[in-house]
């Protein structure tokens, strides 16, 4: 089980992760769990910085999160689409580092590539379980492997979650992570077009959601995801 990550975290573009669960990724490091990030693409129709910059800040993100792999499919930015070409590749990933656990875009989202990569990723997850499905890895067959969860979270739309993930302590250390981004987001002194994501509103607003589904939960701050299962405990006590 050595190659065998608890938690294997998709983002279409670099950032994605970061922006949406980078908090719950700070807390399950923190409990010793073995995290792994892969970007479907180098972002490289981003209106600020460029691929090669996006690249560096991703490296510095990783290593702030503390995730032991970070890697990148290189699908075109904006153009990827859910075929079988795609699909494959996410599942070769997922069989390589065998997660038990996929996290992964929001299913609907303003940004064309989220809901895209949700699905890709989601079709993937049950797709990698299924033996005659054959891949390689550096000249050798993979085994199948399907993933116990995939969990989608949440990005620009507020959209309902089906459960919320307590990261109060980890707020301050998530906003240091999402700003490795400097090419990406608030920088008064950069010259380049203002996006939506680069208002200093924005930064408040990634803030502002935690706080708020913190609040519904009772605590500071708080991420939230979505599932097309039926999500159980063992026991109704383990709620909280």
């Amino acid at each position: 089980m050595a190659n065998h990550l608890d938690i294997l975290a998709f983002g279409a573009h670099p950032d994605d992760v970061e922006l949406s669960c980078a908090g719950t990724i700070l807390k399950e490091i923190s409990s010793g769990k073995k995290i792994g990030i892969v970007d479907l693409t180098r972002g490289e129709l981003g209106t600020r910085g460029s691929a090669e910059i996006r690249v560096q800040e991703a490296k510095k993100a990783a290593s702030l999160l503390g995730v032991v792999c970070r890697e990148n499919l290189s699908f075109r930015d904006g153009f990827f689409i859910n075929d079988e070409q795609h699909q494959i590749a996410v599942i070769e990933i997922i069989r390589k580092h065998k997660p038990k656990i996929v996290l992964c875009n929001a299913q609907t989202d303003r940004h064309i590539d989220h809901g895209r990569a949700a699905a890709i990723v989601q079709n993937a997850c049950f797709l990698s379980g299924l033996q005659k499905i054959e891949t390689t890895l550096e000249g050798k067959s993979q085994e199948p492997w399907r993933p116990s969860q995939v969990y989608h979270y949440i990005q620009w739309n507020n959209d309902p979650c089906d459960f919320v993930v307590d990261i109060s302590d980890f707020m301050d250390k998530k906003m240091e992570v999402i700003l490795a981004y400097s090419s990406q987001f608030y920088n008064k002194k950069s010259n380049e077009p203002e996006t939506p994501i680069s208002t200093k509103q924005f930064l408040s607003s990634i803030e502002n959601r935690a706080a708020d589904l913190g609040r519904i939960i009772g605590v500071s701050y708080a991420e939230g995801f979505t599932t097309n299962r039926q999500l159980a405990v063992s026991q109704i006590s383990h709620l909280i």
